[in-house]
């Protein structure tokens, strides 16, 4: 490579911006440095690695310097670079929606055991529509619907459908969750908004200050979104049906009776790899 500075290779980029987010108290900065300056280059992350000595071009260069001061301010990563990885799909990410997490993975491999072979799956609160994309993925005999109030977010979710090949078995609607759907599904699935709203300025400021409320925000304590979904889904569910939740810690007990209030049966609850009780299966009543 060729066209910088003296000093300005990858080895030294990569020791300076170590230093810059450690100072930001950003949790892992090497390794966060090395896909900061991969994406910059428009290379591998093993490919820095193969010679620290090579020189960094100007225009790489600055953009590397513009997410690495981005990232100093705690703009997620995913937002630098625009794509997550979620269970094996590669997912665009912009700030209309949540980032997807590793926690919610366990929502995916819980609904794959409760449902072995559904035939219609709707995703209340799809976001990127990575819940939704990633069972599908795995169930190809299934037809997936999802549903966000953010127009953007419904957008983004058309995007990671066809980005992944899955565009012919998705349909995804702006609009207020179930109030315009009708038909019922063997399988709903939902990661809804569950912090509570005096909480959320106590978050990583990667969360609290660059992901939308609306997805966050459950009510003063946490449980809107449940007792929205706890009221709508036994005119969703399809006879021997499924819906598959996501929890926030400590929240089992009380979204459990709230189903049960509703009709519903709680039949197991799978926890993360923390061991928090995370993925809550409901029957239909």
């Amino acid at each position: 490579m060729s066209g910088c500075e003296p000093g300005e290779t990858v080895g030294a980029f990569l020791c300076q911006a170590g230093q810059v987010l450690r100072a930001a108290s950003v949790e892992a900065p090497r390794l966060e440095a090395r896909l900061l300056l991969a994406h910059a280059l428009e290379c591998r992350q093993e490919d820095l690695l193969r010679d620290p000595r090579a020189a960094v071009p100007a225009e790489p260069a600055e953009r590397f310097r513009r997410l690495l001061a981005a990232r100093a301010r705690r703009v997620p990563m995913a937002h630098l670079t625009g794509e997550a990885g979620f269970w094996t799909l590669s997912l665009r990410c912009t700030p209309d929606t949540l980032i997807p997490r590793a926690d919610t993975e366990t929502l995916v491999e819980a609904a794959l055991e409760a449902v072995p072979a559904p035939r219609r799956v709707l995703d209340l609160g799809t976001g990127t529509g990575a819940i939704l994309l990633a069972v599908l993925s795995e169930r190809p005999a299934a037809f997936g619907v999802g549903v966000d109030r953010s127009p953007g977010a419904a957008a983004l979710a058309r995007e990671n459908a066809q980005r992944n090949g899955l565009a012919d078995r998705v349909a995804v609607l702006a609009g207020d969750w179930a109030a315009a759907l009708a038909g019922r599904f063997d399988l709903v699935l939902s990661n809804p908004p569950y912090i509570q709203t005096g909480a959320i300025k106590g978050l990583m400021p990667e969360v609290a200050a660059h992901e939308p409320a609306l997805a966050l925000d459950g009510g003063a304590d946490g449980l809107d979104a449940y007792r929205a979904l706890a009221a709508a889904l036994p005119g969703l569910l399809a006879p021997g049906g499924r819906a598959v939740l996501e929890l926030g810690q400590g929240q089992r007990a009380a979204v459990e009776e709230l189903a049960r209030s509703a009709g519903l049966v709680p039949l197991f609850c799978r926890p993360d790899l923390a061991g928090v009780p995370r993925a809550l299966v409901l029957g239909a009543p």
